[in-house]
């Protein structure tokens, strides 16, 4: 027998042990066709695990495709780097991406979406890897194509950028519940182009960075975020915010006792 074969099933198994073992791709929970084009854009093709701990709260019917209620908690896996929010068949499926810093990785908003879809928040770890939480949705076609009632009769001149809320403290935490009125124009309306928020910061009264968010025209007209952190120093919250069209606007939430 030639030298190198008395030694090859040697050589084989050495080799099978050296090899990665790569578990097989999760079935997506949701169905969604459009899980692994969302995977690419919106995850960047990133390690990703659908996760229970992510829990998106949202109703499984709705009448109003231009509004509808979704809440992220994406507590139970601790330190959370950046949450993002997502529908799958919608046009534009980004809402928003939200950097916690000091805040708990959970929040509240209003989001449009085009038809009935999968809304899904994925939580990222320290280690990079995406977190993966979703229901789906049941809503009327034309969410993010349609004009909202109010778009017309609305006096942006004057409450465009106006930002209403309140900072108050519950049991062991302070919740944090923030309106910015805007259009959030998705440019899907006819003779409408898009214009939206695109940046909203949130600083303690001293200046240090509570939590970063990006902002896209998926969201609701107006939208109301809530947040929530474990206890904020100072006697106020400072918000800055930004849209696509270069304005900036600014203001303070007083904290109330």
């Amino acid at each position: 027998m030639p030298p190198l074969a008395r030694h090859l099933p040697a050589l084989l198994v050495l080799l099978g042990t050296s090899l990665p073992l790569h578990a097989a791709p999760q079935a997506d929970p949701l169905h969604s066709v459009m899980w692994d084009v969302m995977h690419k854009t919106v995850l960047g093709d990133q390690p990703a695990v659908f996760d229970e701990r992510v829990k998106v709260t949202l109703p499984q019917q709705v009448e109003d495709g231009q509004r509808v209620p979704v809440s992220v908690d994406a507590s139970a896996l601790g330190r959370v780097e950046e949450i993002v929010l997502f529908a799958d068949y919608n046009p534009l499926p980004l809402a928003l991406r939200f950097q916690p810093l000091r805040l708990q990785p959970v929040f509240a908003v209003a989001m449009r979406v085009n038809q009935a879809t999968p809304i899904r928040a994925a939580a990222r770890d320290a280690q990079g890897v995406w977190h993966v939480g979703g229901q789906l949705v049941d809503a009327p076609g034309g969410g993010c194509a349609l004009p909202t009632p109010t778009r017309a009769s609305t006096d942006w001149a004057n409450l465009l950028g106006k930002m209403y809320g309140r900072v108050w403290r519950e049991g062991a935490t302070h919740r944090i519940r923030l309106r910015v009125m805007h259009p959030m124009d998705t440019g899907l309306v006819g003779n409408t182009p898009k214009f939206h928020l695109t940046q909203l910061r949130l600083s303690d009264s001293a200046g240090q960075p509570l939590a970063h968010l990006s902002l896209d025209a998926p969201l609701a007209e107006n939208p109301l975020f809530t947040f929530q952190l474990a206890l904020l120093n100072g006697d106020s919250l400072r918000i800055d915010a930004q849209d696509s069209d270069g304005n900036a606007f600014g203001g303070r939430l007083p904290v109330l006792p």
